[in-house]
C-alpha cells in the first residue's frame, strides 16, 4: 500500500512525527514491533495496576522555556491532562536528602548545606545560567533541532541578546566539568553534579557538553516536573487517537526489516510478515545502528557511513525493576521521583532512580496499593547467558535491586504484591534499543551535537528522529526531534510547517496532586464515562486468551476507548468485523467478557 510518509517506530518521536503530519492532512503509517505504542513511553499492566514502562517523570509541560511537550498538544488540538510534582524529585546523596525545588533560590538554600563553603559560588553560577537562559531559550521559543534552526529567525535572535547568545554558543565544545570549574573550587560538588548528567544525560560532567549541560541545570527548575493524568497511556494513547481520528494509520506488531530503495532513494519498507508498503517520505525513529547496520542495504551505504555508526558509543545498558506493595510500605514524605544515590565518587549498580508515581495518581494501582518502579545501570555482560543462566540473573538482579530499594522503604520485602525485571535483554525485545541501552548513543563531547545523527540524511526522501538523533535522549528532547522530522517532511512537500504562535489556544492543563478515580474522566458525559471505565479494565495481555477465538482485537479496542480514541477503536471493530463478520453478533462474545461486549455494543450505536 503506499502512503504520504511512513514512520518507523511509535515511540514518542515517532508519534509526535506522525501526529502532527497526519494533522497536517497527510496519509501516514506509524509500524511498530509492540502492540501498545510509546516505546520507552509506554505502559504495561499486572492485574489492575498500570507500570509504566520507562518514562515516569516527564519535563517540557510547563508555561515557559523549553516546553516541546506544550507546544506539541497546542499545535495537535488536543487536550491533556498532567500532574504537576509540587518538587521536582530528591537525590539521596552521601546520607542527605536534596529536595530539587522549583524556585531556585530555595534550591541553593538546600544545596548549600552539602557544600556550605560554595553557596555564593552556586548563587553567582545558577544565576548566571537563569539569564542565559531567559535570554536564550524562553525569550525566544524555538521547538526545533539546531541543525533544521532558520537562519534568519536565529539571527534575530543573537542580535536581541547578543552577549548571552555568544555565552551560549562558546559553551558547544566544552564539557560542563570545564563550565563549571569557572564556578566552584569545591571537588566535592563536581561529584554532585555528575550526578544529575549522569541521570538526565547518561554521561558524566567531564563527557558532556556545557551547552546542553548549562540548559538541562535550569530548565527543570523553570519548567517543572509532570506525570500525565492516568498514566502514560493517556500521553501516547492521546498522540495515536490523533492519527488516527485524522484518517491516518498505526501497523502495531509488525517489524520493518528492511528499508527498500527506488532509484537509488529509500522508498517503501519490508516488514517482517512480508508486505510491502510504500511512501513519499520515511521518517525512521530508531537507533542509528539498526538503521546502517540492519535497515539499510550494504549496496546502498558507504563503509565510511557504516563504520560512522557503529563507533557511536553506546550509553550503559539499563534495568528496571518493577514492584507493587503495600501502601504502607511508601510514608507520607516521599515524592514520586527519588533518585538513590550509591557512591558519590563514582558510577556503580547501587545507583538507582525510584520512581513512586501512585504518590500522584491514585487510578494506578488499588486503594491499599503503591507502584515503585526502580531504574539503574546493569554493566555485567547479558549476551552469552542460556535461558536457565539468563533466569538465574534476571532472579539475581531483582533481589539487588530490592536491596537498595530496603534502604529507602525497609519494609518493602515483607509487604512485596509482585515484582518483575526488564533486563537489557528485554529492554532490546520490547524497544529495539540495542543492547538495552535505553539513552542510545552517548551525548559526550567528541561524539556531541553535529557530529551525530541529523534529521536530514544523505537521502531527501530519509529523515530521522529519536534519541541517535542532535539532541539525544530525554522525553522533550526526541518529541522536539520529531517536530522537526515532521517540519522537514512538510517542507519537502510545501505545506506549512508548525511553528510558535503566541496567540495559540492552550490545551495542556496542569493539575495538582493527588489525581483521583473520581477526576479520571469526571468532564466525560455519563454513557461514555461508563463505557471508558469498562475499556480502562482490560489487561492489555502480551498474549490475550480473549482473542483467540474471534480474531478480535480486543487489547487494540479496549486502550482506543480508555483514552477517548472512538475513532481508532470503531475502525478496528469494522477491520475484525470484516474479516469475520460473526464477531459482531450477540452471542460470539462469552459471559466472561462482559465489558469487551458492552464496549463493542456501543461502538456499533455511535
Amino acid at each position: 500500500m503506499h502512503f504520504d510518509v511512513l514512520v518507523i517506530g511509535a515511540g514518542l518521536s515517532g508519534l509526535s512525527a506522525a501526529s502532527l503530519l497526519a494533522k497536517r492532512g497527510l496519509n501516514v503509517a506509524t509500524i511498530d514491533k509492540a502492540y501498545c505504542p510509546g516505546g520507552s513511553c509506554g505502559a504495561f499492566k499486572r492485574g489492575d495496576a498500570i507500570f509504566d514502562q520507562g518514562s515516569s517523570m516527564l519535563f517540557g509541560w510547563g508555561e515557559k522555556g523549553f516546553n516541546a511537550h506544550r507546544f506539541l498538544f497546542n499545535c495537535l488540538e488536543e487536550s491533556i491532562t498532567m500532574i504537576q510534582h509540587e518538587l521536582l524529585y530528591c537525590v539521596h546523596y552521601d546520607g542527605r536528602k536534596v529536595r530539587f525545588f522549583p524556585d531556585i533560590p530555595r534550591f541553593i538554600d538546600e544545596v548549600s548545606t552539602l557544600f556550605p563553603g560554595q553557596r555564593e559560588s552556586l548563587v553567582r553560577f545558577y544565576g548566571d545560567m537563569q539569564t542565559m537562559y531567559q535570554h536564550v531559550i524562553v525569550e525566544n521559543p524555538s521547538y526545533t533541532t539546531p541543525d533544521e534552526v532558520d537562519k534568519k529567525a536565529a539571527l534575530k535572535s543573537l542580535l536581541h541578546h547578543p552577549l548571552s547568545y555568544i555565552r551560549f554558543l562558546s559553551y558547544l565544545n566544552i564539557s560542563a566539568k570545564t563550565l563549571l570549574s569557572k564556578y566552584f573550587t569545591d571537588k566535592a560538588i563536581f561529584n554532585f553534579f555528575d550526578k544529575l548528567t549522569s541521570t538526565y544525560c547518561y554521561v558524566t560532567v567531564e563527557e558532556s557538553p556545557a551547552i546542553l549541560a548549562s540548559v538541562m541545570f535550569v530548565d527543570n527548575h523553570v519548567g517543572g516536573s509532570y506525570y500525565p493524568a492516568g498514566s502514560t497511556l493517556s500521553l501516547t494513547g492521546a498522540l495515536e487517537k490523533v492519527i488516527e481520528q485524522n484518517g491516518s494509520t498505526m501497523m502495531a506488531e509488525r517489524e520493518v526489516v528492511s528499508i527498500l530503495f527506488n532509484q537509488g532513494k529509500p522508498g517503501g519498507v519490508l516488514l517482517d510478515d512480508g508486505t510491502v508498503h510504500t511512501a513519499d517520505q520515511i521518517i525512521y525513529s530508531g537507533t542509528v545502528w539498526n538503521l546502517y547496520g540492519k535497515l539499510l542495504p550494504h549496496n546502498e551505504t558507504t563503509e565510511q557511513q557504516r563504520s560512522w555508526a557503529q563507533k557511536q558509543e553506546p550509553t550503559y545498558p539499563s534495568v528496571v525493576l518493577y514492584t507493587l506493595v503495600d501502601k504502607d510500605v511508601v510514608d507520607e514524605l516521599t515524592l514520586a521521583v527519588e533518585m538513590l544515590v550509591g557512591r558519590p565518587d563514582a558510577l556503580d549498580e547501587q545507583e538507582v532512580t525510584a520512581y513512586i508515581p501512585s504518590v500522584d495518581d491514585r487510578t494506578i494501582c488499588a486503594d491499599d496499593e503503591h507502584i515503585i518502579l526502580a531504574i539503574g545501570p546493569s554493566f555485567g555482560s547479558w549476551d552469552a547467558l542460556d535461558q536457565k543462566a539468563y533466569q538465574q540473573r534476571k532472579k539475581q538482579e531483582i533481589e539487588r535491586l530490592l536491596a537498595v530499594l530496603e534502604k529507602r522503604f525497609p519494609s518493602i520485602r515483607e509487604h512485596l504484591r509482585h515484582a518483575e525485571l526488564a533486563s537489557p535483554r528485554t529492554i532490546q525485545r520490547f524497544t529495539l534499543k540495542n543492547g538495552g541501552a535505553v539513552a542510545g548513543p552517548k551525548q559526550k563531547l567528541g561524539n556531541h551535537m553535529f557530529k551525530r545523527q541529523h534529521i536530514r540524511t544523505d537521502w531527501d526522501t530519509l529523515f530521522c528522529c529519536g534519541e541517535s538523533t542532535i539532541m539525544g535522549t530525554g522525553t522533550p528532547t526526541v518529541t522536539t526531534s520529531g517536530i522537526a522530522a515532521a517540519n522537514a517532511v512538510l517542507s519537502k512537500r510545501g505545506l506549512k510547517p508548525f511553528v510558535y504562535d503566541s496567540s495559540r489556544k492552550e490545551y495542556v492543563h496542569l493539575i495538582q496532586a493527588p489525581f483521583t478515580c473520581e477526576q479520571l474522566y469526571a468532564s466525560v458525559e455519563p454513557e461514555q464515562r461508563a463505557i471508558m471505565q469498562e475499556a480502562r479494565r482490560c489487561q492489555l495481555c502480551e498474549h490475550p486468551t480473549c482473542s483467540h477465538q474471534t480474531d478480535l482485537d480486543v487489547r487494540g479496542i479496549m486502550r482506543r476507548v480508555s483514552v477517548g480514541n472512538f475513532v481508532g477503536a470503531k475502525r478496528k471493530l469494522t477491520e475484525s468485523s470484516v474479516q469475520n463478520p460473526s464477531i459482531l453478533e450477540p452471542n460470539c462474545i462469552r459471559e466472561e467478557k462482559v465489558a469487551i461486549g458492552k464496549v463493542c455494543e456501543y461502538l456499533k450505536g455511535h
